[in-house]
């Protein structure tokens, strides 16, 4: 009997293990570990005294074009000293390893280890100095050629939205609201100079998640799968909308913040016509990701999403940052 067919799985550390030796010619007592079950999963890899995360995106999930453009980012990004995880090739000068797994071909990329932790709340001038890096990799993507998803207000609220479509009843009231905030959201982008943003490669994913302090000095950003090109203004929006969410100490999230776009703007000034649209950028990009746990939706550990779940998130996150950005009901 042929083994049933899977949409996802997740496959063994201990035979990565041995996989890795072979294709990397690491040592004999390499380990590998799951470190995260997500839309792609990462593991650890210890050979010795070195470190890194090997990275399985999951099926369907990004093409192999699209995974050679990551990787050429992070290879501009670390020849001009953005401290940022990078790709590293096998002997044979290869980045992307084929995987057989059960529900089909899936690709995998050996990354640098990002050394230090991830830190919830970190200090004001960590802020600064990752405005810093901010503003000096968009020096760098400013205008740059990519081949990846263009992110428009239709990716960022219109499929986005359709997507969630199959998991919360229209009927409902966040539904209705959502609706109503979707269209505000994007006669705002209609109305937006948009001739004078500025566009190239953003991240669009930058928050203490994917990125490493070391010694409370050093930062590493990693995770670039969700890049692609669009407004730099994005970059900013996603960054305010995850401080508004973590920081919770009064006067905090207004410091913290302020040191973040001293820092940008020590390097690039923001154009006044994007921090106008940073409100309505940062809400659209909730949509997006609630569009995205709902079109991968199985690749998570998914008993949360649901429609309460999604009432909560609408209601908790989405709604209480509209609200804060005072934006039109």
């Amino acid at each position: 009997m042929q083994p049933f067919p899977v949409v996802c799985s997740t496959l063994s550390a201990t035979h990565l293990a041995s996989f890795l030796q072979q294709q990397y010619g690491m040592g004999a007592g390499t380990t590998c570990r799951l470190l995260r079950a997500a839309i792609n999963h990462a593991y650890l890899v210890t050979d010795g005294n070195q470190k890194y995360v090997f990275r399985i995106y999951s099926y369907n999930w990004r093409s192999e074009l699209e995974i050679t453009e990551e990787i050429g980012l992070l290879r501009l990004l670390k020849e001009n000293d953005i401290p940022v995880s990078y790709a590293l090739p096998d002997p044979q000068g290869d980045f992307i390893q084929q995987i057989p797994a059960p529900e089909g071909m899936r690709m995998g990329v050996l990354f640098s280890y990002a050394k230090g932790e991830k830190v919830l709340n970190y200090s004001a001038e960590l802020h600064f100095k990752l405005g810093e890096i901010m503003a000096r990799m968009h020096e760098v993507t400013h205008n740059l050629p990519f081949n990846r998803v263009q992110y428009t207000p239709a990716v960022l609220l219109s499929d986005s939205f359709e997507s969630m479509k199959p998991f919360i009843d229209a009927d409902t009231e966040e539904m209705k609201w959502m609706k109503q905030a979707q269209q505000q959201l994007l006669q705002q982008f209609n109305n937006a100079p948009a001739f004078s943003f500025r566009n190239g490669v953003v991240h669009l994913d930058i928050w203490f998640d994917n990125l490493n302090i070391y010694n409370n000095e050093e930062i590493t950003l990693f995770d670039f799968d969700f890049c692609g090109t669009g407004w730099l203004l994005l970059d900013l929006a996603y960054y305010q909308l995850q401080l508004f969410n973590t920081e919770k100490e009064p006067g905090q999230y207004d410091l913290k913040l302020n040191s973040f776009l001293k820092g940008y703007e020590s390097i690039i000034p923001i154009p006044e016509a994007e921090k106008q649209l940073i409100p309505a950028a940062s809400v659209s990009l909730y949509f997006f990701y609630l569009g995205v746990q709902c079109r991968r939706f199985e690749n998570w550990t998914n008993t949360f999403l649901n429609e309460t779940y999604l009432k909560r998130y609408i209601t908790v996150l989405v709604k209480k940052l509209y609200e804060h950005w005072q934006l039109p009901s």
